[in-house]
């Protein structure tokens, strides 16, 4: 017979599977409170209750006490020494599996999952992990994890175009760091959710406030999240009309930051870094080119599909402004046979550039009519800059 908590597990798992409640299971041969202490591993069953069980479940006493899978415990040990897709699938089918167990152990392996989730650009999937992660949290009463899975569920938020839900949920992890004077890590990486989606939300005021903020707090130290402090801060100033400032930050983060740490977000840096040189006047098309060159050397090693399409978006941006609109537009189009990986973001500036091309190719019509449609789109998801960006091009666009 399976020792506590295994058999209190497979317990609940048989019952759950079967709809029955507490009461429907025990029936009149066993007390709830009882049935409830042994599928929480409180008490050890006796061959009496498994038989009892066994026959109210229409399950032999063997097969009540087989085990059907590994605990967590297990598929996290069994996850370590594994990368990438093995062991986010490991722990994703350990997680359905497992109920009732340590809640700082699911935590462990939910943060993991919300991470690997991440890197594949699944946001939907990775924003459900981290909503748990919240409630985990509080739930275990430690304000670190709680702020920690706030503050990626804002970002992640950001990336699903739910701008307005992003605002309050970075408000919310960087009120809670302060308030608990939480480690600086913690802050920081609060203040890294919240300058980015208030300069999604267009309150660009605000976020130069809370950007002064960060590069405070990670000043003098060096990494990953030094190196995503600099690159938020970047495009805040970008936004804020800044550009030399932003060009310095990002030179500062790609000279200052090793790939070998993270060669994801080495690759990163270089494609913000393309876009904002393709954002100069005039566009520094040299720079760019050779920037992005460096991002496709290293797509063997640490690419995927939606870098590949962030790739074939600023070769397309770069084509649009070396005046080569055919190409532009042919590179565009072959976005069209991938899944669609970007964050709501990018999908809309890459939109915005595909009609751009059209007004540069002379068909103002099209390109107006679904530049409005688009504003419309960005408003209601609450882009503010965005909104603002694709109404000046309409209006420059009808003036010319």
């Amino acid at each position: 017979m399976l020792e506590q908590p295994v058999f209190g597990r497979r317990l609940r798992q048989l019952r759950t599977e079967r709809g029955l409640t507490l009461s429907a299971l025990a029936g009149e041969g066993m007390s709830t409170g009882y049935l409830s202490r042994l599928e929480s591993g409180a008490r050890q069953p006796t061959e009496r209750a498994v038989a009892h069980l066994a026959a109210q479940l229409g399950v032999s006493p063997a097969e009540l006490a087989e085990s059907t899978g590994t605990s967590l415990a297990q598929s996290m040990t069994l996850a370590t020494g594994l990368t990438g897709d093995e062991a986010g699938e490991t722990l994703t089918a350990a997680l359905k599996a497992s109920d009732g167990e340590d809640p700082l152990l699911r935590w462990q392996a939910l943060w993991r999952v919300a991470d690997w989730r991440r890197r594949r650009q699944e946001y939907a999937e990775q924003r459900v992990c981290l909503e748990e992660l919240v409630a985990l949290g509080a739930t275990i009463g430690l304000p670190e994890l709680e702020a920690r899975a706030l503050a990626d569920l804002a970002r992640c938020l950001r990336s699903l175009g739910e701008i307005g839900d992003a605002v309050d949920t970075a408000t919310r992890a960087y009120d809670l760091a302060r308030g608990k004077d939480l480690p600086s890590h913690v802050v920081a990486s609060a203040l890294l959710a919240l300058v980015s989606v208030l300069v999604e939300a267009g309150r660009l005021p605000e976020a130069g406030r809370y950007g002064d903020e960060l590069l405070a707090e990670v000043e003098g130290t060096s990494g990953t999240r030094w190196a995503e402090a600099l690159w938020t801060v970047a495009s805040l100033r970008d936004q804020q009309g800044e550009t030399e400032t932003a060009t310095k930050l990002m030179d500062q983060a790609i000279r200052g930051f090793d790939g070998r740490d993270d060669l994801t977000l080495w690759m990163g840096l270089r494609i913000s870094a393309s876009r904002l040189d393709l954002r100069q006047d005039p566009p520094h098309t040299d720079s760019a080119r050779r920037r992005l060159a460096e991002v496709e050397a290293a797509m063997p090693f640490a690419g995927t599909r939606a870098t590949e399409q962030l790739l074939l978006t600023l070769r397309a941006r770069l084509a649009f402004h070396e005046g080569r609109t055919d190409d532009a537009l042919a590179l565009l189009d072959q976005l069209d046979g991938f899944n669609d990986m970007l964050s709501y973001h990018d999908r809309i500036r890459t939109t915005i550039l595909r009609d751009r091309v059209l007004l540069a190719q002379g068909k103002r019509e099209e390109a107006v009519a679904d530049l409005r449609a688009l504003a419309a789109d960005t408003e209601a998801s609450g882009n503010m800059g965005l909104t603002a960006e694709i109404w000046r091009l309409v209006a420059e666009s009808l003036a010319g």
